[in-house]
């Protein structure tokens, strides 16, 4: 096992499972289809941010930082799993959240996520949509400077080269299942939007040796705008590991599943929530791996994949946003 070059806190359980989708692989006649649960990371309903903060704490530790500041949308799992990391490790913990227009709903407003930040007792400050949430962070920051605290802003999604290390460890776990469980993938589907899970993925399969296409479903912007800017930060992980440079062929991104725009409900991403729930057992949520999973389906429905070909599903958690879903997902 590789030895990355910075240091970690132990805050989730790994390596999380793999499993075979055996009820949907009856259903088709197409690839097989199984997935990675990082749902199941163990921290506060777990995610794929889990993986990213170990590597952010541990680095805000070393700094002596008092508070955490990060940003994201009202229903961020970003933001619910920094509240609990803090919490687990004793530091503050400051929230901005910009609101999403369009999703004014009580249970969006109130449950979910949301309610969750206030049980892990973080700070919450709501933003309008469209408001800097850069400035607004640092702007706090400069208060608790001056109030003798130390802040550490980490951004939206945690998606930094030191927080994208923990996809890099995912691909290096990743190869030691394939190899202990005799598996052979030929794509990885995820949902990718700070970029951080998708670069650090690549970057991390490509340390292991392996050339495994992923497969990004972006659930905010353009194919081309999300391909460059996670080529941008493979890059950068690849130079702190000092590793040569993937080339661009080897970052793909679909857009044509987000719909209206980040965190709007797709009657897509319902079909596939409703699907993977009745048959496997399977949560997925709404924002991010209901549309990547519609993304996963359609592509298998028409033919992208080779039928002999065997597709891992990265699921990346985000369950707390199903409750605030309610309105879109509720058959009564």
């Amino acid at each position: 096992m590789h030895k990355l070059p910075l240091a970690k806190l132990q805050l989730g359980h790994w390596p999380t499972p793999l499993e075979p989708m055996l009820r949907l692989n009856q259903l088709h006649k197409g690839p097989e289809l199984w997935v990675k649960r990082d749902d199941c990371s163990g921290l506060a309903m777990g995610g794929n941010k889990t993986r990213k903060l170990e590597y952010l704490l541990a680095d805000a530790q070393q700094q002596g930082v008092t508070t955490l500041l990060t940003a994201g949308g009202v229903q961020s799992n970003h933001a619910r799993q920094t509240a609990a990391a803090a919490a687990k490790v004793g530091l503050g913990c400051e929230l901005f959240l910009e609101q999403v227009d369009g999703l004014d709903e009580p249970d969006y407003q109130h449950s979910g996520n949301l309610l969750l930040n206030q049980l892990l007792g973080a700070r919450v400050h709501q933003l309008p949509a469209g408001q800097d949430l850069d400035e607004a962070m640092a702007l706090r920051a400069q208060t608790l400077t001056a109030s003798g605290q130390v802040p550490y802003i980490m951004p939206v999604g945690g998606s930094n080269v030191v927080g994208a290390m923990g996809y890099v460890a995912c691909g290096l776990e990743l190869a030691e299942q394939m190899q202990s469980q005799t598996l052979s993938f030929n794509a990885i589907v995820l949902a990718t939007g700070s970029a951080g899970t998708q670069a650090g993925l690549l970057a991390g399969l490509a340390l292991a040796g392996l050339d495994i296409p992923v497969l990004g479903i972006s659930v905010s912007r353009s194919s081309e705008e999300q391909c460059g800017k996670v080529l941008a930060l493979v890059h950068e992980v690849q130079d702190r590991l000092s590793q040569p440079h993937l080339h661009e062929d080897h970052v793909i991104c679909f857009d044509q599943y987000y719909g209206a725009g980040y965190g709007q409900p797709t009657q897509q991403m319902v079909e596939a929530l409703r699907l993977a729930a009745s048959l496997e057992g399977l949560l997925l949520d709404p924002v991010y791996t209901g549309k990547a999973f519609a993304g996963l389906l359609d592509l298998v429905r028409h033919g992208y994949f080779d039928p002999s070909d065997c597709i891992l599903f990265l699921h990346t958690g985000g369950i707390p946003g199903v409750f605030a879903y309610s309105h879109c997902l509720s058959e009564s």
